[in-house]
């Protein structure tokens, strides 16, 4: 024990003093720089000549798209006949999933402002940000007017405010459509229509999924495309902070509101000797609310970070190993983005379309079947 104790008090400073002594630029993400998109970067598309900034400029307009599909499909699942008991329980659970998102909303708002803090210290004196750029949003490459460190500075907590929001936003539309399609599911079921039992599920799975993607997907094209070249790495990684600390506390803490609702409902049914499927016990409605905060708001939360960092991560690797080479290097590095984007920008597409098919195909199947 003396030994290992020894050993620890040795590793340490040593430790410290490496990690200190290793320079700025090798963890710097204020020197993540991505070449502009300009006329120069054409794909050959089905044997025709397309320029990059056409497909990002097509990504755009089909992220879109697709978030509409996803306020249809809400405005659709809203629309489904319900028992007035299942939307009056369904009501309840909602209101009392609006009240722990209100909560959770003033807590991310707490915490912004201690990571605005760190963000403002580390980009705008430890790794000042700004200067010239170059236009994304026209694909130019000319050089564009200055920005200043601190307006650069502000960009990138505007973009961790956009990360945050969100994450955030497409919880709270998940948890709304979700806790409206279990009443319309239940109510379909109850009239022994198996098609519809299908249906709404996927439906509201179809919904906030679109919406999820295509909200990220809009937000990260934006971004690339608008704000000036020298600004987009950071704005990335402000942008991921962002989505980081709102999916990371709606994941956690909606786990332990979980838990917390199943115990103190088990409580009250200890304490008032009622059976577990007793009517007024108060696990009915904990259990259901707990579940929607914990399996609902968390995990839409979470993909939707998901979707981004991992797209931060790719940029910052193609620009970390092609950005700061020479001149065909920088259009591969703006290639490969640009078509990651693209990619992405197809999977809407094809989800689309698989899920048309896959309802055609369910009507032809299930149609007019009970049961």
């Amino acid at each position: 024990m003396a030994k290992a104790q020894n050993w620890t008090r040795f590793i340490a400073p040593v430790t410290l003093a490496a990690l200190a002594a290793v320079p700025a630029a090798f963890g710097s993400e204020a020197d993540l720089q991505l070449p502009p998109i300009d006329e120069k970067i054409v794909f050959d598309v089905f044997g025709k000549p397309v320029m990059a900034s056409t497909l990002m400029w097509g990504g755009l307009m089909i992220a879109i798209v697709g978030a509409l599909f996803g306020l249809v499909q809400y405005g659709q699942v809203n629309a489904l006949p319900v028992h007035p008991s299942m939307r009056h329980v369904s009501n309840i659970i909602w209101e009392t999933c609006k009240s722990y998102l209100g909560q959770q909303g003033k807590f991310l708002a707490f915490l912004w402002f201690l990571i605005a803090a760190a963000m403002v210290v580390y980009f705008g004196f430890l790794n000042p940000i700004g200067g010239h750029g170059h236009a994304n949003a026209a694909g130019d490459a000319a050089p564009d007017q200055p920005v200043g460190k601190w307006a650069a500075v502000g960009i990138v907590l505007l973009c961790s405010i956009l990360g945050i929001l969100g994450s955030y936003g497409v919880a709270w539309f998940g948890i709304r459509i979700n806790t409206q399609a279990n009443s319309r599911t239940a109510f379909a079921s109850l009239k022994g229509d198996g098609l519809k039992t299908l249906s709404i599920p996927l439906q509201s799975g179809m919904s906030i999924g679109m919406l999820l993607v295509s909200v990220e997907l809009f937000f990260m094209i934006a971004i690339m495309m608008f704000l000036p070249s020298n600004l987009v790495g950071a704005s990335f990684i402000g942008f991921a902070i962002g989505e980081s600390l709102g999916a990371t506390v709606l994941r956690i803490c909606g786990g332990i509101f979980t838990k917390i609702a199943d115990i103190g409902s088990d409580l009250m049914k200890i304490v008032f000797k009622l059976p577990e499927d007793d009517p007024k016990n108060p696990g009915v409605i904990a259990d259901c609310t707990g579940d929607n905060a914990g399996d609902s708001v968390g995990p839409t939360a979470d993909g939707f970070e998901t979707y981004g960092v991992t797209g931060v991560a790719l940029i910052a690797f193609l620009a970390y190993a092609l950005g700061g080479g020479d001149a065909s290097s920088q259009t591969m590095c703006m290639q490969l983005i640009v078509w990651m984007f693209t990619m992405r920008a197809l999977m809407i597409v094809t989800s689309l379309v698989s899920y048309y098919v896959n309802e055609a195909w369910s009507k032809a199947s299930f149609g007019g079947k009970r049961e």
